[in-house]
């Protein structure tokens, strides 16, 4: 098998036309972890099966800590004939493997999960803010929303605010974990897809303008939680 992750479109487009198609066993099963957009994965895996590869698109989720621990969740376009050994390759590095459907499913997938996960990061950042300018306790906040009705995987599995999380990145000075840059690079995408389906997305729009701000502050390489520190006006 052969298994890719990079950064964008034209790299995951050149590399497997340069280096892939032209040189791997016509047996190789080809996987591509990248985040892109869906319509380079679909050319991909066209391009595969005119050569006459088994190809899938399937990006991931979960972060540095779920790669060091084997739990990371995958998003899988492919043949459903294809999708048994694709899982099984994946499986090591894996807590879920869900076949999403055709080639390009999988990018689908990532796109609209990484734009709700922008937006409920924000979401969470902005409440611990609101909580802090009213006098409430941050850890005192963190019990409460984590077992009422505003719970959510960016408060529980990766609290922004120091302390309630202690593997969160927000205890690393929010380094490590997943880049602020690389969060706008996929809500960049979801936004380009939005545009191309006629899709209103108003809140990924907003999310996008915000992580844009981010960057420009210069946390690009800081985890992307650390959005709570630009709304508390520390940045």
């Amino acid at each position: 098998m052969i298994i890719t992750m990079l950064p964008a479109g034209q790299h995951v487009r050149d590399v497997y036309a340069e280096a892939i198609l032209p040189n791997a066993r016509k047996d190789a099963l080809l996987i591509d972890c990248s985040t892109i957009d869906v319509e380079s994965a679909r050319t991909v895996a066209r391009d595969a099966a005119v050569a006459g590869f088994r190809a899938a698109d399937a990006p991931v989720s979960g972060g540095t800590a779920a790669a060091g621990s084997g739990a990371l969740t995958f998003m899988v376009g492919s043949r459903e004939q294809d999708f048994s050994e694709i899982e099984q390759a994946l499986q090591p590095m894996a807590k879920a493997v869900i076949h999403a459907g055709a080639s390009g499913a999988g990018q689908a997938a990532k796109i609209c999960n990484n734009m709700l996960l922008g937006i409920s990061m924000i979401g969470t950042c902005e409440a611990f803010a609101l909580a802090e300018a009213l006098g409430l306790d941050a850890q005192k906040f963190f019990d409460i929303a984590s077992k009422a009705s505003g719970q959510n995987w960016s408060l529980t599995s990766y609290c922004p605010w120091p302390g309630p999380v202690p593997a969160a990145p927000s205890n690393r000075d929010y380094e490590g974990g997943f880049a602020s840059a690389m969060m706008l690079k996929d809500l960049r995408l979801a936004q380009e897809a939005a545009a191309s389906a006629g899709a209103d997305t108003p809140l990924g729009g907003a999310a996008e303008a915000l992580y844009n701000e981010l960057v420009e502050r210069g946390m690009g390489q800081r985890d992307f939680s650390i959005m709570l520190e630009m709304l508390r006006g520390r940045l």
